[in-house]
């Protein structure tokens, strides 16, 4: 089969992180007979930096011609640091999404038997948690208008806007994962506050009788955020809007003990993006000690969502399983002998082709 990837790697740590991923692509595309074509863009400050663009037409045209994109991260403490700038990183990343019609991320969240014990929680608790995060991507707070701050500058407002048939695509989304699961769908939202959160419970309410097998509830935000915590074995599909998923995927993402483990497929009309959850970690670049494993696991989901090529990626997801079992880990989850970011990589292409 052959695999067309645009390869975005951004900035901080992304290339770093790319690089491992792409080490394991290769591996699993010559154990498995397919060969692969990488389309290097830019994107965020890299690309400001090069063009003024965070998003250029170029790195459009080479995303919409790909059959996947390999994201690694963007963002960069100049353009934190300046409230007023008029171009910023993020804005290449919410163009990409609103560009390529990218309305649903996918953040699957699972603990690893071998790192229950890098877990904040205990282990009693987070023991077979797995879970799936479905989060609204292209609408609501980060897209709405109008936006801005007053003539005096004392004033700031940002809307909050969602349409039906975002809610419905999203929502349709949702209730077939859950049919795919273990038939459990939680929707999170303020309903008890908020007019959009009003329409995302009616439109869902709605919905819920074409799919009578699901277990439907429903949940204001500020609880679900106990809840991931308290308990997050009794969650199977969570369904919510952009800036309530952003806060609350990062939250869940510690139950597995790493930042640097999660990985996130962003699926919509036009081509689909794989990337890590995690930010572009300014203080580590170039020092070779970022964790790879979330991006190499994004791959996974590229194999899996993008080619269907479901061995390929329990493949990738066996030698990251085999890493972690190994101590075969970066410093984030092991200091007393971390492995360096390119030495991990090494290790799983090594592993792959090894694997009989």
């Amino acid at each position: 089969m052959k695999l067309n990837i645009a390869v975005l790697a951004g900035d901080g740590i992304g290339p770093e992180i790319v690089e491992q991923a792409i080490k394991v692509i290769d591996a699993v595309s010559d154990k498995m007979g397919h060969s692969v074509t990488y389309t290097y863009a830019l994107t965020g400050a890299a690309a400001i930096d090069a063009v003024g663009d965070p998003y250029p037409p170029e790195t459009h045209e080479v995303c919409m011609a790909s059959d996947a994109v390999l994201f690694g991260a963007i963002g960069d403490p100049r353009f934190d640091n300046d409230p007023k700038a008029k171009v910023r990183p993020e804005m290449g990343l919410l163009g990409m999404r609103q560009k390529l019609g990218l309305y649903a991320n996918i953040r699957p969240v699972s603990t690893f038997p071998s790192l229950l014990h890098k877990s904040p929680l205990r282990k009693e608790l987070v023991e077979g948690a797995d879970f799936i995060a479905i989060r609204e991507l292209t609408g609501g707070i980060y897209f709405g208008k109008p936006q801005g701050r007053s003539e005096d500058g004392n004033t700031a407002y940002d809307t909050c806007v969602y349409h039906r048939f975002e809610v419905e695509r999203i929502a349709k989304l949702a209730f077939d994962f859950a049919m795919r699961r273990r038939k459990k769908l939680c929707m999170v939202d303020k309903a008890n506050v908020l007019a959009t959160s009003r329409l995302w419970r009616e439109v869902v309410q709605e919905m819920a009788p074409t799919y009578p097998e699901v277990e439907l509830e429903y949940m204001f935000v500020d609880n679900a955020a106990m809840q991931i915590i308290q308990w997050p074995k009794r969650f199977d599909v969570i369904v919510t809007e952009n800036m309530f998923g952003d806060i609350l995927t990062d939250e869940a993402s510690v139950i597995t003990g790493s930042l640097g483990l999660l990985p996130s497929a962003s699926i919509g009309l036009h081509t689909s993006v794989f990337e890590p959850i995690h930010g572009s970690y300014p203080q580590a670049t170039g020092k070779n000690i970022a964790n790879p494993l979330a991006t190499v696991l994004s791959a996974a989901l590229m194999f899996e969502y993008a080619f269907k090529l479901d061995h390929e990626a329990a493949l990738i997801r066996n030698a990251v399983e085999a890493s972690l079992l190994s101590g075969f880990v970066t410093e984030d989850i092991d200091k007393t002998d971390p492995k360096k970011t390119s030495e991990v990589g090494d290790w799983l292409a090594e592993y792959i082709r090894a694997d009989k």
